[in-house]
């Protein structure tokens, strides 16, 4: 569609703007959320009809949050497949199809979305609330983040050494000059980490969606930024030939979580379970690594790693003391247990999350 539009428009002179990322970046937005809005109520009624429902953990397993979630049993999951439909068509449709970076970004979501749905699978079919085993999940970012690594380094035009480099918010230059073999470790531990990260917080109705809109926003404006030449130079960015295009995936992603969020929302109609959690945050991975913007996912997904990090603190603790530091993690599920509404908690965690992408953006011009 897109060369189609490129051809009319060096005839006819008002088709001129179809040229433009920016353009195309709000046309993908409105696209994905209009399809998620179209396809939504027919995702939501295969699913139940198909009985993909969600299974809960036994109380004894999660005690008192068993009663607060009661009433979510048997809500369709794997409705990331709906996120990750309406994303891929908007893409297809804005998109320049000669942008590597772009096939990189799609490719590395629709694999780890296949990771999610065999998840899921093995969670609604084997009543299995556990799901695969978290080696496999690793095991196959792990290969995401060899290929992403011989990809960007083989496949796509760049000066020596490029995407070896590691860059510091707030540092006009690379911290780190040539990371070697270390960069596909660093790869490996940000996939990782930002696909995890975002399942974790995918507890509540809402919660991991919005944050990932506001992330995905945030990226948006780095990636065209980082690619365009002249406000790569003056706010001193890492300039990346071809990164504006992943604007428009961005906004792809923003539009279609908007869409998501409409059945999401308290009380959720459908969740997106592992197949869009794990996707999200892993494409949010790899387009950090596309724009050397990789530590810039602990400013802008703070929330995530809040989510993440509470985790990591209670099995640390109560492995070494035998005492938990919070009632439960993730974190949002320590507030609801601490008597606060699961809407308030959304909304609050919202709220973070946007204060961290302000953040994130203040970058820009502190270096």
């Amino acid at each position: 569609m897109l060369y189609y539009l490129y051809f009319l428009s060096s005839h006819w002179g008002p088709l001129n703007v179809f040229r433009y990322e920016t353009f195309r970046a709000m046309a993908a937005a409105l696209t994905a959320f209009m399809l998620s809005l179209a396809m939504g109520p027919k995702t939501i009624v295969v699913l139940t009809r198909l009985k993909l429902g969600q299974p809960l953990r036994q109380k004894s397993e999660v005690r008192e949050l068993a009663d607060l979630h009661s009433a979510k049993k048997g809500t369709p999951t794997m409705g990331g497949i709906l996120i990750l439909l309406s994303v891929t068509i908007s893409a297809l449709l804005w998109c320049d199809p000669a942008n590597k970076l772009f096939w990189l970004v799609l490719g590395s979501m629709l694999f780890l979305g296949f990771v999610g749905f065999a998840d899921d699978y093995e969670k609604v079919a084997k009543k299995n609330s556990k799901g695969i085993r978290g080696w496999q999940k690793m095991a196959a970012q792990g290969l995401l983040a060899i290929f992403v690594f011989v990809y960007l380094n083989y496949f796509v035009a760049g000066y020596p050494g490029e995407w070896n480099r590691l860059y510091i918010p707030f540092l006009k230059s690379a911290a780190v000059v040539d990371m070697g073999v270390l960069t596909v470790v660093f790869f490996g531990l940000v996939i990782m980490g930002t696909s995890n990260a975002v399942n974790l917080t995918d507890g509540l109705d809402g919660l991991a969606i919005g944050c990932s809109i506001s992330v995905a926003l945030t990226y948006a404006i780095f990636c065209y930024v980082g690619g365009n030449a002249k406000l790569a130079t003056y706010l001193l960015l890492p300039l990346v030939s071809g990164a504006g295009e992943l604007a428009v995936f961005c906004a792809a992603l923003v539009g279609s979580g908007l869409g998501f969020l409409w059945f999401n929302c308290h009380p959720a109609r459908v969740f997106m379970g592992d197949t869009g959690s794990l996707a999200l945050g892993g494409v949010l991975g790899v387009m950090a690594i596309c724009v050397h913007q990789e530590l810039l996912l602990v400013i802008a997904g703070g929330v995530f790693v809040l989510e993440a990090g509470s985790v990591m603190l209670q099995v640390a603790s109560f492995k070494l003391t035998g005492k938990r530091i919070f009632a439960m993690s993730p974190l949002h599920h320590h507030f609801e247990l601490k008597g606060w509404d699961e809407t308030t908690v959304v909304v609050r965690f919202w709220i973070m999350s946007l204060v961290g992408a302000m953040a994130a953006l203040a970058t820009l011009k502190l270096r």
